[in-house]
């Protein structure tokens, strides 16, 4: 049976008090990646987790694919920045997000969210407000009557009533309280049940969260003339990462507040964010931050006047939000141990209703023009409402998308090249060691030697065509001699950065690295082949991946149940892998004793002693050889002539790939979760079914019965999409009857499970069961 990843790169959208109904999603992808941990170890599951632990085994039985689903890549901004950074949380510490939902209904509330000095103090604050806030929810057909059930009508009226009444031309609600909220919430986490981490050892997991920087921070543009500028750069992106392997955790939490405070301080609302709010809450309650100071100097800009801590934060959607990019860029350098199907899913949740309505040309719509009339201009009010919020919060994704499908194409190439390439490259490998090579035993010794000749061979048969090739291995591993040096020494500034830089560069020349061709045009020089052996771990690292892809696609594609000799060079491959992942790693080159203002030469040499690739390379060929020894004779050969051809591909696919190198080697898809795509339920998107829709997407604040519905709907949309998604990664295994029957037992199961706990909404549970039946 083959085994599969399903990799979410998880993008959360903005949308203020629809964070309740975008809870009810990211609860249901946590559970959807608790299921598939579940699965794989043979563990009971209840709820809708037993639902997807069926489709799974489905998938299974009648695909032939062992699917894992996991969600390692989550960005979000505003309140997706706050469910993203929980649900990150939880996939890599292996806590619950079941404490959370309660939190959420009874604390997302305006009378808990209104800052102390802002609540009315009695009925008589602000008295002239009264009868006027009065008149407009009295009046006939006003959007409580027409959007409010009767059973919540009197609560959002009062709440409303006292909203009105708090302090004008200040946010009303409370900051202070809104980071207090934030850390019941991971403290409710930490004392709730605790499992596995819902990633495989080793996985990392990528957190981005984004925040809009009020003042702006200086950033250096190079041009001709002048040759330096500056402009202000309001956008900013803070990234955390679990990485076991690096040493690196998302433990830390205060870092974590104080992403998810300033992420969500939507302007008007919440007062600005700064670390000094913070440190209040965090003093009243008596909890240390050890790591305020490597928080502000990995997350906040550098530079500039004043304290960092003063820095003042607002809502990242603001600017961004849909932060595909920090997603995008955190593809590279992740671990694969088999096929992989990765997902962009970037959760909606109102792409069909917009608070402002500009109307279009022949429909109507705000500007009240009808069918065949000219549509009027939007009034004064809606066009600076439109500027200030709804369209820098509503840029359509289209370049992330498009540039997610060019990865996508360039991918889908590389595939069709190498897999074009193999029978030819076989046969040259094969050819290279005549009769005399032992592939019926491979020895670390003879794999050395083998790898040595078949590289000389690649690069003297590529010609003319090894010098582009060697040119752009040589510049991608200078530059990441770069960014090592830059990380290890932090430079100065723009201008150091660059000074350094070019002084590599000037060593590297010196060294005369920049003549890579050998004699008579052909292969690579002396002088390079040493800097490669010395340097470049990217092509050890690529190498090793491809074998893994062979592995999976090649031998193990033809095994009709787990072979525990695949199995075996499975885990030989990746120790071998680990060996060079941890000397690309900071942590490896930490104590490496360079003074900061080194010469370049003693930066390279340096790193090159203490990384010890040669060595590296002694300790991967054992583990390859111990592998290969325990498969049968013709696998063992399909993966020692992609172990030995491997140079004969990295020609061909290196320039095509700009160098980079994908680590999944596999397509990328793009999904969608919103009330729009869910429809096996009900259809109409967000107005047939959300109530945080009212009020300027600030509805759910008013009433539980709102939040009530929306994080119920949340589960079910969230669970159709999900189910939908599984299934397309192992096309064509269920039918469109087998996907409505398993999509019905996953709604029964969630209405099961939350009946008791949404005691506001019973009416519209019973309406649920009977269109789900």
């Amino acid at each position: 049976m083959r085994e599969k990843e399903l990799r979410f790169a998880l993008i959360c959208y903005g949308g203020i008090s629809l964070a309740v109904y975008m809870h009810g999603i990211t609860k249901e992808v946590w559970r959807l990646a608790a299921a598939s941990r579940a699965f794989h170890e043979g563990s009971p599951q209840t709820g809708s987790g037993r639902i997807y632990g069926e489709l799974l085994a489905a998938l299974a039985d009648k695909g032939g694919v062992k699917l894992r689903v996991l969600a390692d890549i989550i960005a979000g901004a505003s309140a997706g920045g706050i469910n993203g950074i929980f649900l990150a949380r939880a996939i890599a510490s292996g806590q619950s997000l079941d404490p959370l939902t309660e939190l959420w209904l009874k604390d997302a509330d305006v009378d808990y969210l209104l800052d102390p000095d802002a609540r009315p103090l009695s009925a008589a604050t602000k008295f002239w407000a009264v009868p006027i806030a009065g008149w407009m929810m009295k009046k006939r057909g006003n959007v409580i009557d027409r959007t409010v059930g009767e059973g919540a009508q009197d609560e959002v009226r009062a709440k409303l009533s006292r909203l009105v009444r708090a302090r004008w031309f200040e946010p009303p609600f409370g900051g202070e309280t809104f980071s207090g909220l934030l850390l019941d919430a991971f403290d409710a986490m930490d004392k709730g049940p605790v499992g596995p981490a819902l990633v495989p050892a080793g996985q990392p997991v990528d957190l981005f969260v984004s925040v809009t920087d009020y003042a702006g921070h200086q950033t250096f543009l190079s041009l001709n003339s002048p040759p330096r500028v500056t402009e202000e750069e309001h956008r900013l992106i803070l990234r955390f990462r679990q990485d076991v392997r690096a040493g690196r955790g998302l433990g830390d939490v205060p870092s974590l507040a104080a992403a998810a405070r300033a992420t969500a301080s939507f302007p008007g609302a919440f007062p600005p964010f700064t670390l000094r709010e913070l440190d209040r809450v965090l003093g009243k309650r008596g909890i240390d931050w050890p790591q305020r100071d490597a928080f502000i100097r990995a997350q906040l800009p550098a530079g500039g006047e004043g304290d960092p801590a003063d820095r003042v934060l607002i809502d990242g959607s603001v600017l961004a939000n849909a932060p595909f990019r920090p997603a995008i860029a955190a593809l590279k350098q992740r671990p694969a141990r088999r096929e992989i199907d990765r997902r962009f899913v970037y959760i909606d949740p109102k792409p069909d209703f917009r608070s402002i309505s500009f109307g279009k040309p022949g429909e109507a719509g705000a500007n009240g023009a009808a069918e065949g009339e000219e549509a009027k201009l939007p009034g004064f009010l809606s066009t600076i409402l439109g500027a200030l919020s709804e369209i820098p919060r509503e840029q359509p994704i289209r370049e992330s998308v498009e540039a997610i499908e060019g990865m996508s194409r360039r991918i889908r190439r590389m595939q069709h090249i190498v897999d074009a390439m193999k029978v030819e490259v076989e046969e040259q490998v094969a050819a290279l060691f005549g009769t005399t090579f032992f592939l019926d035993t491979p020895t670390p010794a003879r794999l050395q030697k083998w790898r040595a000749k078949a590289q000389d061979q690649a690069s003297a048969r590529a010609g003319f065509s090894y010098a582009p090739y060697g040119h752009l291995k040589l510049s991608s591993v200078v530059e990441e001699l770069v960014g090592a040096i830059d990380r290890l020494a932090p430079p100065e500034g723009d201008i150091h950065r660059r000074n350094r830089r070019d002084a590599l560069w000037t060593e590297i020349r010196s060294r005369g690295l920049d003549r890579l061709s050998g004699k008579r045009g052909m292969g690579a020089s002396d002088d390079a082949v040493v800097f490669f052996r010395i340097h470049d771990i990217g092509f050890r690292i690529r190498r090793l991946r491809f074998l893994a892809r062979e592995l999976d696609r090649v031998v193990e594609a033809k095994r009709d149940a787990r072979d525990p000799a695949c199995d075996a060079m499975r885990d030989a491959i990746y120790d071998a892998l680990g060996l060079y992942l941890e000397r690309e790693g900071d942590d490896w080159l930490a104590d490496i004793d360079v003074p900061a203002d080194a010469d370049p030469a003693a930066w390279i040499d340096a790193i090159g002693e203490r990384r010890d690739l040669i060595g590296a390379d002694a300790g991967a060929d054992a583990r390859v050889a111990e592998g290969l020894a325990q498969l049968p004779k013709d696998d063992r050969r399909t993966l020692l002539l992609a172990y030995l051809g491997y140079p004969f591909y990295d020609i061909a696919t290196l320039p095509l790939l700009q160098g980079e190198g994908f680590d999944e080697f596999d397509p990328i898809k793009v999904d969608r979760i919103s009330p729009s795509d869910a429809t096996a339920i009900r259809t109409g998107g967000a107005s047939a079914m959300l109530k945080g829709i009212e009020f300027n997407s600030f509805g759910a604040f008013f009433s539980r019965a709102y939040r009530e519905n929306d994080y119920l709907w949340g589960r079910l949309h969230g669970a159709d999409r999900l189910i939908d998604i599984v299934a397309s990664s192992v096309a064509g295994t269920l039918t469109a009857e087998e996907l409505a029957a398993i999509k019905r037992q996953a709604f029964h199961a969630i209405l099961d499970e939350e009946e008791g706990r949404l005691p506001k909404v019973k009416a519209l549970i019973a309406e649920l069961r009977m269109e789900i039946a």
